[in-house]
């Protein structure tokens, strides 16, 4: 592995190397995490429909893509072009914005639903809040480090 892999710089793994370099470790909490929110919403009732289907994109379309990027890397289809160090940074920036709006949404939608709705369906949308804010967070420090890396490469 090389020192600036292992480090952040500017270059991107491949390999099974990317489950061992920082920020790229990341992909495998936000791919749990995400897979969490999915279950969580799918299964949960929420009062605004609206609510639910845009935070059931978020999580669906950054569970696709986190894995997509996640099979990329292993497979080594960067081939060490910068390019891919941009869309990197990109793809982490958006879903960092999309999981923080899906988060404060689906937190709203619950607390107006503490009353009225059956004990279950409250606390499974409490657990789908609680797991959205660490994907938000995930993405947010994988997006502020793939920036680093973008900005040395």
């Amino acid at each position: 592995m090389a020192p600036a892999a292992a480090s952040g710089g500017s270059t991107l793994p491949s390999g099974f190397s990317v489950f061992t370099t920082f920020p790229n470790l990341l992909f495998v909490l936000e791919f749990v995490f995400g897979g969490l929110v999915w279950i969580l919403i799918a299964s949960s009732l929420v009062p605004i429909p609206l609510v639910q289907g845009w935070v059931m994109f978020v999580s669906v379309f950054c569970f696709v893509a986190t894995t997509t990027l996640l099979i990329l890397y292993i497979i080594g289809a960067h081939g060490g072009e910068t390019s891919w160090v941009t869309l990197d940074s990109a793809y982490h920036c958006i879903a960092a914005l999309f999981y923080l709006s899906a988060s404060v949404l689906e937190a709203l939608a619950t607390i107006y639903m503490q009353d009225g709705f059956t004990f279950k369906y409250y606390h499974e949308n409490i657990s789908a809040v609680v797991f959205s804010y660490v994907a938000t967070l995930l993405y947010v420090v994988h997006a502020v480090f793939s920036l680093i890396r973008w900005k040395s490469s």
